[in-house]
């Protein structure tokens, strides 16, 4: 099969390779997933998992990528759920070769049933946004319904998620950003706008949640405009110290088969919209991790036509 792989820890970008690469191996458990799109992290060659094995061992040359959209065409041993020629998506092992590839292997329970209404392309920017924005609101933020959250980077793949969820919730919702996004952001539903380079999200008042994408000074300013009893719900860096009273959370998103299917069937019914922010063929990866055009959203890799 054709892959995207990296030979060298240090090469970076550059290092991104189309080339031949061994058709994957389906463990018991597992499945293999034909790949129409797929998704990554631009930061993912810099992480510990994408260069070694849950045991530390070295694993290059490796395949990045861990968001795929696709069918399975092939199940392990003892895997059940699943069936051969079945739409899915979801999110793949930190450890393991990932989706941006014609083939990956996936554990069958990070992967939950794609409708048939949901674009390939659509299905890929989700898995990490929608995981990541119904943890960091439901699970760890407790949201409830007419509390005010205050999204920072909201035009961005997780932050546009988090705005419709967080606002069909019941949820009064602030958004952060550039002003470029502000249109985006109020047109997914969110009730206010601050432009982060020009204004201070400090004068929109106190919160009952926030959840910060960016970390940096934003982060450090985010746990003072919390009200007592409220979180700060971080996935960029840990928060330092907060205010007594208000919680602080920081996580690594996890997959999870019925938050999956739930994003999925929102997005079916037309009560979610993941944003595309541009969408490149396989031998274009290298581009695709560049891209820093400003558009809002989800970068996505097609790899097989639909």
């Amino acid at each position: 099969m054709k892959a995207i792989r990296v030979h060298d820890r240090d090469a970076g970008i550059d290092g991104l390779m189309l080339e031949d690469a061994p058709y994957p191996h389906a463990a018991e458990n597992d499945v293999i997933v034909k790949v129409h799109a797929a998704g990554f992290t631009p930061g993912e060659l810099g992480w510990p998992g994408t260069w070694t094995d849950r045991a530390g061992r070295d694993r290059t040359p490796t395949i990045p990528g861990h968001e795929v959209s696709g069918e399975v065409v092939e199940l392990g041993l003892g895997t059940t759920g699943l069936t051969v020629g079945q739409r899915v998506y979801g999110l793949t092992d930190w450890t393991r070769d990932g989706t941006l590839a014609e083939y990956v292997a996936v554990e069958a329970r990070n992967l939950a049933p794609l409708p048939a209404t949901v674009d390939h392309v659509q299905a890929a920017a989700l898995p990490i946004a929608g995981l990541t924005a119904w943890q960091a609101l439901f699970d760890h933020g407790r949201l409830q319904v007419g509390q005010t959250v205050l999204i920072h980077g909201a035009g961005g793949g997780v932050g546009s998620v988090a705005v419709q969820l967080a606002r069909e919730a019941g949820a009064r919702v602030i958004g952060t950003g550039r002003e470029r996004d502000r249109k985006t952001v109020l047109d997914l539903g969110a009730d206010a706008f601050v432009d982060l380079a020009a204004e201070r999200f400090e004068d929109a008042g106190q919160v009952d949640l926030v959840l910060d994408v960016i970390g940096g000074e934003v982060l450090e300013r985010s746990a003072a405009v919390v009200r007592p009893g409220g979180t700060l719900v971080a996935v960029a860096a840990p928060p330092k110290a907060t205010p007594p009273g208000v919680r602080a959370v920081f996580f690594v998103v996890e997959p999870n088969r019925d938050q999956l299917a739930e994003l999925a069937r929102r997005v079916h019914q037309g009560r979610l919209r993941p944003l595309v922010g541009g969408v490149y063929p396989l031998s274009a990866t290298r581009q695709a991790f560049r891209e820093k055009t400003g558009t809002p959203g989800k970068v996505v890799i097609q790899v097989a036509d639909s």
